[in-house]
């Protein structure tokens, strides 16, 4: 049964910028959602399905909301509203939208963006080991970052260690060309480029001169005790189960350890458990220890990926079947 609603915003400055610059906001919302929507003035008339009519009223509600608080909405903040409001019509966006985590050297703000990334930053907060696991393009390793960056910058932790294991699909170090560090700078790359996101390259530069940030390979956690660090082991998937256990016990005084992976993507030979599958399935119960699950309806990166993850998934559904 179609609905016909009509919503009036106060503010003719803030509606220009909900509505978007020829009301292409709009037009994504209605392209989302399955309604018709039209302006007059500072009103907005949704028709529609009563379901969808409702939703795209609570979507342009509550991105006002925002907007008059302060928050500049983004059109990919328009298809994240969407999909959290889909699941869940009683989520407040202003809850997750405005928590903020960090502010980049770019004045941009690095906010959770849906209701398990704000879950997911929570435990960072409460917990002093958190596990982030999910596919690809969820925010696991980028928020992770972004909390270790603030952390340091607000002196809640004296260095940022960060790290990933080095062998993956089967290859390697000592066939690979270059030194050391020529050797490993390609599996660490993606630790790189989330740093200079968020600082200057000559800060983070200066501080990996100090030992105040540390980007190494698993191996080389071996034998050490990181005291007041902030700890982000990434790919955890592809850790073996004594890597895990190794970096687990690292772990020293006032440290937090965030580890992010996604089961779904061991590269590891198959006589190999993943440490971080045998730790899902073993640690759970441990008082201190939070576990947070992403799925794709939080990837955050193109819309296209999250459709790209979904045929793969519907893929592997069918070979199984």
């Amino acid at each position: 049964m179609d609905k016909k609603t009509k919503v009036t915003f106060s503010d003719i400055e803030l509606s220009r910028q909900l509505f978007g610059e020829h009301n292409n906001n709009l037009r994504r919302i209605a392209d989302a959602i399955g309604v018709a929507i039209h302006t007059r003035g500072n009103s907005v008339f949704i028709q529609g399905d009563t379901i969808e009519a409702s939703l795209a009223q609570n979507v342009l509600r509550q991105l006002y909301g925002l907007l008059k608080s302060g928050y500049p909405v983004y059109p990919n903040d328009i298809d994240y509203a969407v999909r959290a409001l889909s699941k869940d019509d009683r989520i407040q966006l202003k809850d997750i939208f405005m928590d903020t985590v960090y502010i980049t050297s770019k004045k941009r703000a690095i906010t959770p963006k849906s209701p398990a990334q704000k879950k997911y930053i929570d435990a960072m907060r409460d917990f002093d080991i958190v596990f982030g696991i999910g596919p690809a393009g969820t925010g696991k390793t980028y928020l992770a970052m972004a909390m270790a960056v603030a952390a340091l910058s607000k002196g809640l932790a004296s260095r940022i260690i960060l790290t990933r294991p080095a062998v993956e699909a089967g290859e390697a170090l000592g066939f690979l060309p270059g030194d050391l560090t020529e050797k490993v700078d390609p599996y660490l790359r993606p630790l790189y480029d989330a740093l200079h996101d968020m600082m200057r390259f000559e800060k983070v530069s200066n501080l990996m001169q100090q030992g105040v940030i540390e980007v190494a390979p698993i191996a080389f956690m071996r034998g050490r005790t990181l005291n007041d660090s902030f700890i982000i082991l990434d790919e955890a998937q592809n850790t073996t189960s004594e890597q895990m256990k190794m970096f687990l016990t690292r772990i020293g005084f006032s440290s937090k350890a965030v580890i992010t992976g996604d089961i779904t993507q061991v590269d590891l030979p198959a006589d190999r458990q993943s440490g971080l599958i045998e730790a899902k399935n073993i640690l759970q119960e441990i008082k201190g220890i939070k576990f947070v699950f992403f799925s794709k309806s939080d990837v955050v990166r193109h819309r296209l990926v999250q459709e790209i993850i979904k045929a793969y998934e519907d893929m592997e559904t069918e070979k199984s079947s």
